[in-house]
C-alpha cells in the first residue's frame, strides 16, 4: 500500500509543528482546528505531531474519540480511568457510554496526565463502532510522533557529549542503537498510515503494535544514551520518556492487540 501525503496535509502538519514548538496549550490546538479533523489519516497526521511536541492532556480521548475539546472519557478496560478534568466526562463499560463524576485523583507516570477514578452515571447510548480504533489510531500516532522526537533530542546529545575526547556519537555501537530505533520509527509509521487508510481491527492493532515497540525503544535507548539525567525532572526529555512509558499501555496494551490481531488473521 503506497500512501502519500496531500500538499494541505502537509501544510497542516508544518503548521502543527512550527505552532506547537511555541505553545502546547490547549487554546493553540483549538485555534489551529485539531478538535475539527474527521479523516483518520488527517487525524494520524495532527497527532504524530501532537505526540512529536508532547502535547500535554486528553487529546487523544477529546479529540480523536469524542471530538468534544471539553469532555473526557475512560474505557474499561483499556483506558480503566478518566484522563484529566472536564466540564463532560464518560465511561464506555461493555459497548455502552455512561456519564461519569471524576472523584479520587490518582498518581500518573506522567505528571502531564492526570488520571481520576470515576462513578459510573446513566447511559446515553451506544458508542460508535469506530470510536475505540480512532483512539487506538490517534494513540499509535501520538507514539510514533514521541519516538520521532526522542530519536531527534538523543541524535544532537551524543553528537554533543564527549567521552575520551570525542562525540560518543562516533562510537559504532551507539550508531547502531540509534539507526535500530530509526529502522523501528520508519517500519512503524506506515502502518498507522496504512491502518487510517483501512481502519481495519486488524490494522489498527498491528500498528499499536509496532507504534508501541518503536517508540518504547526510542525511549530506552535514549534513557541510557543521556543516563539517569534524562529522567530527572528538570531535564526535559524526561516529558517525552514519561509520555511513552503512560501511552505504551494506554488504549489497549501489547497482549491485547496481538490476541486481536490473532484473531482476525485466523478467523
Amino acid at each position: 500500500m503506497k500512501f502519500t501525503l496531500s500538499d494541505e496535509q502537509r501544510q497542516f502538519a508544518h503548521t502543527l509543528r512550527e505552532t506547537l514548538r511555541r505553545s502546547t496549550d490547549w487554546d493553540t490546538l483549538l485555534a489551529l482546528g485539531v478538535p475539527e479533523v474527521e479523516a483518520a489519516p488527517d487525524l494520524v497526521v495532527a497527532f504524530l505531531e501532537l505526540g512529536r511536541a508532547a502535547v500535554p492532556g486528553p487529546v487523544v480521548e477529546s479529540f480523536a474519540v469524542l471530538r468534544e475539546p471539553s469532555a473526557t472519557l475512560a474505557w474499561a478496560p483499556h483506558v480503566p480511568y478518566l484522563v484529566d478534568e472536564a466540564e463532560r466526562a464518560y465511561a464506555v463499560v461493555d459497548g455502552v457510554q455512561h456519564r461519569a463524576t471524576p472523584t479520587t485523583a490518582l498518581t500518573s507516570v506522567d505528571p502531564s496526565r492526570r488520571l481520576f477514578e470515576y462513578e459510573l452515571g446513566e447511559a446515553v447510548g451506544p458508542v460508535d463502532e469506530q470510536a475505540f480504533d480512532r483512539g487506538v489510531l490517534a494513540c499509535s500516532a501520538q507514539l510514533v510522533g514521541l519516538g520521532r522526537a526522542l530519536l531527534a533530542k538523543t541524535r544532537d546529545y551524543a553528537l554533543q557529549r564527549k567521552q575520551f575526547g570525542q562525540a560518543i556519537g562516533s562510537f559504532q555501537a551507539v550508531k547502531h542503537q540509534l539507526a535500530d530505533v530509526h529502522v523501528a520509527l520508519e517500519l512503524a509509521e506506515p502502518l498507522v498510515f496504512g491502518a487510517a487508510v483501512t481502519m481495519s481491527p486488524r490494522d489498527v492493532s498491528a500498528a499499536k503494535i509496532a507504534a508501541g515497540s518503536a517508540a518504547y525503544q526510542a525511549m530506552r535507548t535514549a534513557l541510557q544514551l543521556h543516563g539517569a539525567i534524562g529522567y530527572t525532572a528538570e531535564f526535559e526529555l524526561s516529558r517525552w520518556l514519561l509520555k511513552v512509558r503512560a501511552l505504551v499501555t494506554a488504549w489497549g496494551a501489547e497482549a491485547f492487540h496481538r490476541e486481536r490481531l490473532m484473531a482476525a488473521l485466523c478467523g
